[in-house]
């Protein structure tokens, strides 16, 4: 497969690659492999937060208690 790539990124991964002691293809391959599990991973959490228990109603209040939790600390 052949892409193009702005210079700048090209030679931005071809400094990391060479850092890393890979090819660009195979940093990039890595890359890939790395964003499809932490994809999987937050899949599994979402799915487990879903099953965690009952909802609860995020009405406006909800949201406003929460911004003055945050905004108080």
């Amino acid at each position: 497969m052949t892409i193009a790539i702005d210079p700048k990124v090209g030679a931005r991964l071809n400094e990391k690659a060479i850092a890393e002691g890979l090819t660009v293809a195979a940093y990039i391959e890595r890359l890939v492999r790395i964003e499809d599990a932490a994809e999987a991973e937050l899949e599994s959490l979402a799915l487990a937060g879903i099953a965690s228990g009952n909802s609860l109603p995020a009405e406006e209040a909800f949201w406003q208690e929460r911004y003055n939790r945050v905004a108080n600390h």
